[in-house]
């Protein structure tokens, strides 16, 4: 991709500022975890770089907690974004939010409401959920099929209530006192498998049709609801290749189902590392490895490949591949999972090159360097097919929020790779997408 290239990067910010492993620094700024201040900095950090959006997953579910590590997740998300929509112009906000533990009316609602105060700004994170089932009555977490067919029904139930009020049922005739049309606002009396839903919604349609849809997951279940549904694709990819046949892969599945693949915008996570040398990024990076407790992340690896015990090998071996299960039979994160199996058959990774990838990224990309060697590698995987942009992460908190947002981006800017100003108003105007009429 050259300078000048009409082919225009998408980055979201994710929207945190705390390193869980680095709280006892006393500088880390632990006692503002579940205060609004330090998100705003975030915000005005992604909005004054010219971001598309920022990031913000979310849990339902708490296992009781290592003492010793800070919980990042504890806010509840899209009331967080509303704090943040009145602090904020331009930059999107996409928050998670589950079809298996919520009902569509209510989220529907909730939505809506946000779209309407943030002017058109908001993204909604489509999650099935990998947790939680304590919280809500379960016995055990749905299958992985019974959700995504709950997820597609929830889809369709939203939908139709958005559209329940149609663009100009609002009149504010007050001449002839008449707020709205009735005969513009109907019911969608939806009778399905998993809900039954009278409609209409109790407010208006929101600014763009809806919220743009946001879907993360990486299983056959997981691209194939993408095809049918997502205007972003995030998904966690460490190597080239098999992003460049991940993008490919979807974009495909996306114009089966009779949709433009060029309106669905495929975000790789990418943890960043940046310094003002490329000895002093080795230097954070390496750092960065050492705060790695990695009996605690082999825990979490087990888990996340389904209850596997490798706690008799050592850090230096590789883990047998007997030992790795088939990822398709998992119940939770297969397409996570599968990242970890192909590391560990295909590249021959040893347990604790495992260990490293899940505690410094969670399976995602990874790049350090000066703030070239950054945007050479945003430039590089974009140039070849493996991404439309990315959701960027920077590991040094909100100072390397800065790093990326005052290095990185200008030189992406001055390469004609992403935008020197907002040329609309809305997420949808960002990425290039109409309203939804």
């Amino acid at each position: 991709m050259s300078k000048g290239h009409d082919r225009h990067l998408h980055l979201g910010l994710w929207l945190t500022f705390l390193d869980a492993a680095e709280w006892r620094d006393p500088a880390s700024r632990a006692e503002e975890l579940n205060s609004l201040q330090p998100y705003v900095e975030v915000a005005e950090i992604g909005e004054r770089a010219k971001l598309d959006a920022l990031i913000r997953g979310d849990g339902l579910g708490l296992p009781l907690p290592d003492p010793e590590q800070a919980f990042a997740g504890s806010l509840e998300i899209l009331t967080l974004l509303a704090a943040l929509a009145a602090r904020t112009e331009r930059i999107g906000l996409i928050g998670t939010a589950s079809t298996t533990f919520t009902e569509p009316y209510n989220l529907a609602r909730t939505l809506a409401t946000l779209d309407h105060l943030s002017n058109g700004r908001v993204g909604w994170n489509i999650v099935t959920s990998i947790a939680g089932e304590e919280q809500f009555g379960y016995d055990e977490i749905p299958g992985h099929e019974e959700r995504y067919e709950r997820a597609d029904e929830f889809i369709e139930v939203v939908s139709k209530l958005w559209a329940s009020w149609e663009p100009d049922a609002v009149l504010v005739d007050r001449e002839n006192g008449v707020f709205f049309d009735p005969d513009k606002i109907n019911t969608i009396d939806h009778h399905g498998k998993h809900f039954r839903v009278a409609g209409p919604l109790n407010i208006a349609r929101p600014p763009q049709g809806r919220p743009v849809f946001v879907q993360a997951g990486d299983s056959e279940k997981g691209r194939d609801f993408a095809a049918r549904h997502a205007e972003i694709v995030f998904t966690a990819q460490n190597d080239i290749g098999k992003a460049q046949a991940f993008y490919r892969d979807v974009k495909r599945r996306v114009e089966r189902q009779g949709r433009d693949a060029a309106r669905v915008s495929i975000l790789p996570g990418l943890v960043v590392t940046i310094g003002g040398s490329e000895a002093e990024a080795q230097e954070l990076h390496d750092r960065f490895l050492a705060r790695i407790d990695y009996e605690r992340t082999r825990r979490n690896l087990e888990s996340l490949l389904g209850g596997v015990d490798l706690s008799d090998i050592d850090l230096d071996e590789r883990v047998p591949e007997e030992r790795l299960p088939e990822a398709g039979a998992l119940t939770r994160q297969p397409g996570r999972a599968q990242i970890f199996i192909d590391l560990a058959k295909e590249k021959g990774a040893t347990l604790r090159r495992l260990l490293q990838a899940l505690g410094t990224a969670h399976g995602h990309g990874r790049v350090f360097g000066t703030p070239e060697q950054v945007a050479d590698h945003i430039q590089r995987w974009a140039g070849a097919r493996a991404a439309d942009g990315f959701a960027v992460s920077p590991a040094q908190g909100l100072a390397g929020a800065r790093l990326f947002a005052d290095e990185v981006v200008p030189i992406l800017q001055d390469r004609g790779l992403f935008r020197r100003e907002y040329t609309g108003g809305t997420l949808r105007d960002h990425l290039g997408l109409p309203p939804v009429p």
